[in-house]
């Protein structure tokens, strides 16, 4: 069942974590239940949050909400079949639905490393010409540079689908990951195989190098910038904007980097322990994200405070409001 001689199977078999037992099966899908629920009702309350205030609805709030917007659609993509596995013991997917599921977690990566370029944009320009900040980068600017951001990975991975569906596919069928991507797609392939992932390598490279370079050279301005600053505190502050961003970028692309890292110089990991790494560094910050937005950007931290307030506060005196009517 799992092997054909077929030139085009019909379905593909999600082989999840190599050698778990079938009785946890169970901890095993509630685990990553609770990683979907973290990360739908984390994103889906950011994204709420800043439609709702209108004070938020500036330049680096509607960044955080299209971050916020590719954590959700990940998740959403991704972790359903990943528990379905687990929890109904459903393995099997369609070819077609796996092509469609690889080419949305790619494009919605590559989407959020574009988008983090954009967030890095943000902050030089706020940081080295704040006089200037809102000319340049009105919100309308934000809209064009994010939707260019979707539009550039959306190009790139129709090309993908349009290589992937040339391969015909005659060894086994076994998804060796806990989704359909397209390093596991395109190694059952028979043929054509090698300009296929040429083609992948090289927009794969774009969209993680290219963002990734930019983002490093515009901190290495703002950090010449705020050098030039003579108050230390003035030094502090303008760098503390910066944190919710820095930490967002490095949960991103630090994990991404070392793996990649470690196998270019030749250190190996074994099956399961590249599934669970790849696991781990895909939902991890999706899930951390949220908390990031609300915890290091003091306008969202100021605004939920109020909140919280303004509710303590109707909740006490609601009571004795209560109680003066009886």
């Amino acid at each position: 069942m799992l092997n054909t001689n077929e030139t085009r199977i019909k379905y593909f078999f999600i082989l999840g974590f190599p050698g778990i037992l079938p009785e946890y099966y169970g901890p095993v899908s509630a685990l990553l239940f609770l990683f979907y629920l973290a990360i739908t009702m984390g994103n889906i309350f950011v994204l709420v949050f800043v439609k709702c205030e209108r004070s938020l609805q500036k330049q680096t709030y509607y960044i955080f909400c299209h971050l916020a917007l590719t954590d959700l659609l990940f998740g959403t993509v991704t972790l359903p079949k990943a528990i379905s596995k687990y929890w109904f013991n459903d393995s099997i997917i369609s070819f077609y639905s796996c092509l469609v599921q690889m080419f949305f977690v790619h494009l919605i990566g590559a989407a959020h490393s574009f988008i983090l370029m954009v967030m890095a944009l943000d902050r030089c320009i706020a940081i080295c010409i704040p006089l200037r900040y809102n000319s340049l980068f009105s919100n309308k600017t934000v809209s064009v540079l994010c939707g260019i951001s979707w539009l550039v990975p959306t190009m790139f991975m129709v090309a993908i689908m349009y290589e992937i569906l040339r391969v015909p596919f005659c060894n086994s069928n076994i998804i060796v990951q806990c989704y359909c991507d397209h390093m596991s797609i395109s190694n059952l392939g028979c043929d054509h195989v090698r300009e296929v992932k040429i083609v992948a390598l090289v927009l794969a490279m774009i969209s993680l190098l290219l963002p990734l370079g930019f983002i490093i050279l515009s901190f290495f301005v703002i950090i010449a910038v705020v050098l030039r600053i003579s108050s230390i505190r003035g030094c502090i502050k303008t760098l503390s904007t910066c944190t919710p961003q820095l930490i967002i970028t490095c949960l991103y692309y630090l994990p991404r980097c070392f793996y990649y890292l470690a196998n270019f110089v030749g250190y190996s990991f074994s099956v399961p322990v590249q599934i669970v790494i790849v696991m781990l560094y895909s939902h991890i910050p999706a899930a951390v994200n949220p908390l990031i937005y609300c915890m290091q950007t003091k306008d969202i931290k100021e605004k939920l405070k109020k909140k919280l307030f303004s509710w303590k506060i109707d909740s006490t005196t609601k009571p004795m409001q209560d109680k003066t009517w009886q």
